[in-house]
């Protein structure tokens, strides 16, 4: 026999074997039980929810001879019969391909005939929403009064689109989207039975995945296994479905909350490395970014709303108290905006990037709130980032030019002299220029400033630029030499001769804050006074 699928192989024979729609279940056992048997039923739901399975099952249940608590009980001639599928007293109809009144005029026909071996002739009729307006008009009377022996039992994902005659002479019963746990639980007893094994947080993956239907779940599943004759591991599963994992996200969600557009393409670049789809990757983070939204909302009963793990849960408040709503609105309604984008762009990475960037910069925003710009033109000052990123403004009028006070021409500042070289300094350079000569070039041309007991300063002319480049590729390398000359952990500072000094004063003067402030929003808005 050819190999089959999970899903089916592993379909629930019973109601108790159902999971997650306990409501459901409870109610049709209880009316085998009592013998209250409706003569027609309306199962509404998502896809993979257990609808079509509740059907065969509620089919066997009502027909079986010998029920156990109003489940069927597999054994006798009846339930055979139906669970191989070769009765005739049990009618499977795709309303998708066999939507015309014809179809449901021969079905009135057949009804009349009682069934031949069973007590219940049972028609289950998936997808019922695709039937034809005429179609539905064929059933409506039948349905409304069938033999005795008839019981209809209709399935649909789209119960709003059937007509509300049809609606009013059934039974309905909703089947709600599975929850992560369950379907964990349940992936975990389908690999006891075929002798395979996964890590935890792979199935949780999968489980996520899914979106709740437990059937794209055991597909899910399927694949990973086909992938591997040994366990599942987390990895495996990402790799499989395409997502960057939970600790990737949070990682990316830190760097858009702080504003940190390189964190967030380089980010962006290592998961599309692993393989990742762009548009899953969007998905995935509008879904945690909804998270944080919701962990400012409900910190407390968050686990539980989101179905993670409190370890989770923490880290999702605690990167809610650290953005704004008005900032955690703007980003969402970026990548909400930017998924569907994807789906006809050449280049789809170039959408999420620019998302990505867009984020980390409200100040370039029109639409982004007063406050959030601040808030952003804050962190550019206390970063000392501010005056690097300023654009070139042009240059004043000549009259301005004329207007403006002249500086007194004063002594050019004489530079600072740089300290005397401690003597483990230069055994450590002597040691990495001897034991590394691919760099003994760029360490000759680097000067020593100052040394104050935790961290060197050295710099470098600007001819020199490339040589800096390089050695900060290497300073894990220089800063373990200097370690292990020092006696103590040494981190080493590279500045650009002239930019130095800049870099080190955090302070800002009133004109360069000014300045930002008009490129930022505008000279038309600020009003300066005395």
């Amino acid at each position: 026999m050819s190999y089959q699928a999970l899903y089916r192989a592993w379909r629930p024979d019973t109601f108790s074997d159902i999971c997650g729609q306990d409501a459901v279940t409870r109610t049709l056992k209880r009316q085998v039980v009592t013998g209250h048997i409706a003569h027609a039923y309306l199962f509404c739901g998502t896809r993979g929810t257990g609808k079509t399975t509740a059907a065969k099952v509620l089919a066997r249940a009502i027909n079986c001879l010998n029920p156990v608590d109003g489940d069927p009980c597999g054994e006798c001639e009846i339930c055979r019969a139906l669970k191989q599928e070769n009765s005739m007293d049990v009618m499977e109809i795709d309303a998708a391909s066999n939507n015309g009144v014809d179809e449901i005029r021969d079905l009135r026909e057949k009804i009349k005939y009682p069934p031949a071996l069973t007590k219940y002739k049972v028609y289950i009729i998936d997808e019922v929403h695709m039937l034809s307006t005429g179609a539905f008009n064929a059933l409506l009377k039948t349905l409304e009064e069938p033999p005795k022996h008839a019981v209809f039992i209709l399935a649909t994902t789209e119960p709003q689109r059937l007509p509300a005659t049809i609606l009013s002479r059934c039974q309905r019963f909703d089947f709600h989207r599975i929850s992560t746990d369950v379907i964990v639980d349940r992936l975990m007893v389908v690999l006891g039975g075929i002798g395979r094994s996964a890590s935890e947080e792979a199935l949780n993956e999968i489980a996520r995945a899914a979106e709740g239907a437990m059937r794209d779940a055991l597909s899910l599943l399927d694949v990973c296994l086909s992938y591997t004759d040994g366990e599942v591991s987390a990895q495996l599963a990402r790799d499989v479905l395409g997502t960057a994992g939970r600790a990737a996200m949070f990682d990316f969600a830190d760097a858009l909350i702080d504003g940190d557009a390189g964190a967030a393409l380089t980010q962006i670049d290592q998961v599309m490395r692993r393989g990742s789809d762009p548009q899953v990757f969007i998905r995935d983070t509008v879904a945690h970014l909804r998270g944080v939204m919701l962990a400012g909302a409900v910190p407390e009963g968050l686990a539980e709303l989101l179905e993670i793990t409190p370890e989770d849960a923490a880290r999702f408040v605690e990167q809610a108290g650290r953005v704004d709503a008005g900032a955690l609105s703007r980003m969402l309604d970026l990548f909400m905006r930017a998924e569907p984008d994807t789906r006809w762009a050449s280049r789809p990475r170039t959408i999420l990037e620019l998302a990505a960037v867009r984020a980390c910069h409200p100040e370039k925003e029109p639409d982004a709130g007063m406050a959030e710009r601040l808030q952003r033109v804050e962190k550019l000052i206390e970063s000392g980032a501010a005056a690097a990123q300023a654009p070139s403004r042009p240059a004043p009028k000549a009259a301005e030019a004329e207007a403006a006070p002249k500086p007194k021409a004063g002594p050019v500042p004489e530079p600072t002299p740089a300290e005397t070289p401690p003597q483990p300094w230069l055994d450590a350079i002597a040691r990495l220029q001897e034991e590394n000569p691919s760099i003994r070039s760029p360490l000759g041309s680097m000067r020593f400033i100052r040394y104050d007991g935790r961290q060197a300063t050295v710099e470098f002319s600007k001819k020199n630029m490339m040589h800096m480049k390089l050695l900060e590729r290497k300073k894990p390398m220089i800063e373990a030499a200097l370690a292990e000359a020092f006696g103590q952990p040494v981190s080493i500072a590279m500045n650009l001769e002239g930019s130095g000094a800049a870099e080190k004063d955090v302070s800002r003067t009133a004109k360069e804050v000014i300045n930002q402030a008009y490129d930022v929003f505008g000279r038309d808005k600020i009003s300066l006074e005395e």
